[in-house]
């Protein structure tokens, strides 16, 4: 029933800097909804807030806003509200649990959750997301190779005893290590950050961050910066004073939109063809990484993304604007959805104005080289579909939204592959084996991908309307993170890398693996496989 293809990886920094990357989107990435709730909390309550206490609605309806905002009342009562608690410990904890459930399923999340309130607590009231995010998985793996001695050996009846002791010790230390040691060194290390991002706001600097951010966004290098560094100290940034600019910088839709306009005007070919449905999925759905293969093509674009981003920055310090709650997926929804109050005027111009500079600079780019590429596509070359299977190699695995864009451009004959290692993806991509039959019932259907979100969504999306065109009831089909699978799925899909670790998590499920989330001709065997059982009833 499984067809699995590997394709060559390449190696070096880079992808383990993107799989580090991909281990912190996998803690946060889940959580995300979590963090606008406290948003919206944040942005309705704080004293600045729509309904604060300084705000002049709070006059007459939420005179007593500082019951859910925090702080003190009329009495001299001190009330905590919900925006300090949320921040110093819920999330941090939902982030320590979500890795430690990562390492070692649900035993290894209580585990690292304990160990990051070690950690927490240690902090004095500093936001502590980097001391979770370390945490969390570190206790969770100190389990896992505490339990392996016996794994296996426990006497019948016993299993349960070991378990919970084994957990609780290794939660108890865990905890006092963070505490102790931990939670002095990530306060040294946040204040720095801290002190480092201070200073490039108040000397004006911090849209040079962008001349790291776009080309790393690209190379799909952004997870470890963004998750790693922006979402902690911007979270710090909102409780201090009420928004946070730097939940923009990497996350604006305003550089990737001026980028794909500029192409769908002034460039050749397929990727003139292609840009205005990419601009679609990148501006209002958030999916980033389809402006990815364009810059990849002609490198010289990076300098209109350079360009655009600085100055949504520069706009954001300009207006002191910013963000309450991080903007995911950097859909232009959900960038306004979380403005903070008063900052509306600035966001929408640093979207627009960082939109417009990347237009400009980006359009006298490919007017400079329209004779040669016009020149090239008539001699048969087509860059783009190149660049798509560079940017596939570049993400370490296929993605839906990647491979929409390829199938548009008509991708998979236009041109060869020019490296060994692309040649090696397009090889993979082309293999399509028959799904064999199977006896079980497939009434639950999962796509499974790393975080949950984005590609396998779409994916279950596309399969979800070919069983609802077939008249087929009673399937249902979801997308989930792989370290989410519970062991309900009757048929998992994956991407070709991702099945082993698929299997691994459900092994009793049958499995499917696929090129490419969007359009891979198994669906309509699947849908086949599903109808044949249906009509067998």
């Amino acid at each position: 029933m499984t067809t699995t293809s590997t394709t060559s990886q390449p190696g070096g920094v880079r992808v383990r800097i993107q799989r580090f990357g991909t281990f912190l989107s996998g803690m946060v990435m889940p959580n995300i909804a979590a963090f606008i709730a406290w948003g919206l909390i944040t942005a309705l309550f704080i004293p600045t807030g729509w309904l604060g206490s300084e705000s002049p609605v709070a006059a007459w309806r939420w005179a007593d806003s500082y019951i859910l905002g925090g702080g003190t009342g009329a009495d001299g009562t001190v009330y905590p509200g919900l925006v300090g608690p949320i921040i110093t410990y819920l999330l941090p904890l939902l982030i320590a649990f979500t890795g430690g459930r990562i390492v070692h399923g649900h035993r290894g999340g209580v585990v690292g959750a304990v160990a990051a309130m070690g950690v927490i607590t240690g902090a004095n009231g500093t936001i502590m997301f980097l001391g979770a995010m370390i945490a969390g998985p570190l206790a969770a793996l100190l389990l896992k190779v505490v339990e392996k001695p016996w794994q296996g050996k426990i006497k019948p009846g016993f299993e349960m005893l070991v378990d919970n002791f084994s957990a609780g010790f290794v939660a108890f230390f865990s905890a006092l290590a963070a505490f102790f040691f931990l939670a002095p060194v990530m306060r040294f290390v946040t204040d720095i950050l801290g002190g480092a991002v201070g200073w490039l706001v108040q000397t004006g600097l911090l849209p040079l961050a962008s001349i790291i951010v776009e080309p790393a966004k690209v190379l799909f290098l952004n997870n470890a910066i963004n998750h790693g560094v922006f979402t902690p100290l911007g979270s710090q940034q909102v409780v201090d004073t009420g928004r946070s600019l730097l939940f923009l910088v990497e996350a604006n839709p305003g550089p990737g939109a001026g980028l794909l306009l500029a192409i769908a005007v002034f460039g050749v070919g397929a990727a003139r063809a292609t840009a205005p449905g990419a601009f679609i999925i990148q501006f209002l759905g958030g999916i980033h990484e389809v402006y990815f293969p364009y810059v990849l093509a002609k490198p010289m674009l990076i300098l209109g993304l350079i360009a655009g981003g600085a100055t949504g920055v520069l706009t954001n310090v300009v207006f002191q604007s910013g963000l309450v709650a991080p903007a995911s997926p950097g859909s232009i929804f959900a960038v306004l959805i979380n403005t903070a109050p008063g900052s509306y005027l600035g966001v929408i111009l640093s979207v627009l104005l960082s939109a417009g500079v990347t237009f400009a600079v980006t359009a006298l780019l490919l007017l400079a080289s329209r004779k040669r590429d016009l020149q090239a596509e008539a001699e048969g070359g087509d860059s783009l579909a190149a660049a798509i299977a560079q940017t596939e190699l570049n993400k370490g695995k296929s993605s839906s939204a990647l491979s929409g864009l390829a199938s548009a451009a008509g991708a998979g004959t236009a041109t060869a592959p020019t490296s060994e290692a692309q040649a090696s993806t397009a090889a993979a991509a082309a293999q399509v084996a028959g799904v064999s039959t199977t006896d079980r019932q497939l009434n639950n259907i999962v796509f499974a991908c790393d975080a949950g979100m984005g590609s396998s969504a779409m994916g279950a999306s596309v399969l979800r309307n070919k069983i609802k065109k077939a008249g087929i009831e009673g399937v249902t089909v979801v997308n989930k993170a792989i370290a989410n699978l519970d062991g309900t799925a009757d048929l998992v899909i994956t991407q070709n890398q991702l099945t082993d670790r698929a299997k691994a998590q459900s092994p009793d499920a049958v499995h499917v693996s696929v090129d490419n989330f969007m359009n891979s001709p198994k669906y309509d065997e699947v849908v086949e496989m599903v109808r044949a059982q249906h009509e067998a009833k």
